[in-house]
């Protein structure tokens, strides 16, 4: 973000999923979790599920493998010391655009198409 940092209005400051993305290295890996930003570049060697695991959600959205591990409180809490920051919010409006909206255009392309072949039985 340069010279301009932004912050919301509570004050947390905002990272752009650009940022994030670049954030993909031994010296520096950042994961998404709930829109929220985690600097887990020290934990790497502590996770007790090894390194790799977060390894490969670098730079990105980790919240589903996060949530389908079901992580125990103690590891929730942990995490929170590992908050940089939030998602910036058109980042977060980026996804609705390049993964929602698509697949509902495709879910409506399919139901229209499914009605116009039923029709012609």
């Amino acid at each position: 973000m340069g010279d301009k940092e932004e912050k919301s209005p509570a004050g947390v400051k905002y990272y752009r999923l650009s940022e994030v993305e670049e954030q993909n290295s031994f010296k520096s890996t950042w994961i998404i979790i709930n829109n929220k930003v985690y600097d887990v570049t020290k934990f790497l060697e502590e996770h007790p599920g090894g390194e790799e695991v977060l390894r490969e959600q670098a730079g990105g959205n980790a919240t589903e493998s996060f949530e389908d591990v079901g992580h125990s409180t103690d590891a929730r809490e942990m995490a929170s010391s590992m908050v940089i920051g939030e998602l910036h919010p058109v980042s977060v409006s980026n996804w609705w655009y390049n993964w929602l909206i698509p697949a509902l255009v495709a879910a409506i392309v399919t139901l229209l198409y499914r009605m116009y072949t039923s029709d012609e039985e």
